[in-house]
């Protein structure tokens, strides 16, 4: 075994320890907010906050935010971005103010301690049935009604593929219209790079989360997704595009 091979080994073990120790100690301040209600929620996701930048400084994995300006404290919108990496997940709460709900697939709640807060602060989706797809967005909906942002990860899994995005699905631009809800989109360059897709082998490094200009949804027809869900492939395309260089 090469001398790379070896610390690219303790260093992945690292990030771990990392990740499971401060996850286990910051717990109940996750958790108990959300066993308190609505009011208290925010709270949680102040200590969703505390772990992210906990995670970053001490794995080496440093997130640039660019385009905060863009998001509006206070007001709601439908976050869509790209998903290349599990380090996406931190700077992205980084990246936006105040608390939302991102919707998770129900895999996630295997996951040892991580489990227990997908199951209280993310909308689970069973994706094989339609059923709980349905009971999925229909909660979704209430959540905007609260005023709560929710964050979508549009291409529905990880990009395994070498293409930039992998095609959207309808469910994020469907809810837009249904709600008149805002989209934001947020794009993430350079974490599948430090920790690609299904493989648990990470490296330090830089990551970029870059939020764009809101997309309004009145203008556009209600039902029809395809031109809105164009125009945010197109977006975020562009923006991946134009800024990955060195990162």
């Amino acid at each position: 075994m090469s001398i790379r091979s070896t610390l690219q080994k303790i260093y992945t073990t690292w990030v771990v320890l990392v990740f499971s120790v401060f996850m286990i100690i910051l717990l109940p301040g996750i958790l108990l907010p959300f066993l308190l209600g609505t009011r208290f929620t925010w709270i949680g996701y102040n200590f969703l906050w505390l772990w992210s930048w906990i995670f970053s400084k001490l794995t080496f994995i440093r997130y640039t935010l660019y385009g905060r300006e863009n998001i509006a404290r206070g007001k709601s919108y439908i976050f869509v971005s790209n998903h290349t990496s599990f380090l996406d997940i931190p700077g992205i709460r980084l990246m936006i103010p105040g608390e939302f709900r991102p919707i998770a697939k129900k895999e996630l709640l295997k996951i040892p301690v991580f489990g227990f807060i997908v199951k209280a602060a993310t909308v689970v989706v069973d994706r094989s049935n339609h059923e709980s797809r349905k009971k999925s967005i229909e909660y979704a909906k209430r959540i905007l009604q609260q005023g709560i942002s929710m964050l979508i990860f549009a291409e529905g899994t990880q990009n395994r593929t070498k293409e930039i995005l992998q095609p959207f699905k309808d469910g994020a631009f469907r809810i837009a219209l249904d709600t008149q809800t805002p989209i934001l989109p947020l794009v993430v360059i350079g974490a599948g790079r430090l920790m690609p897709p299904g493989r648990l082998r990470m490296r330090p490094g830089t990551i970029k989360i870059i939020a764009g200009n809101e997309i309004a949804v009145n203008t556009y027809p209600p039902q029809d997704v395809t031109e809105l869900k164009a125009v945010c492939f197109e977006t975020m395309k562009e923006l991946i595009m134009k800024n990955s260089g060195a990162t």
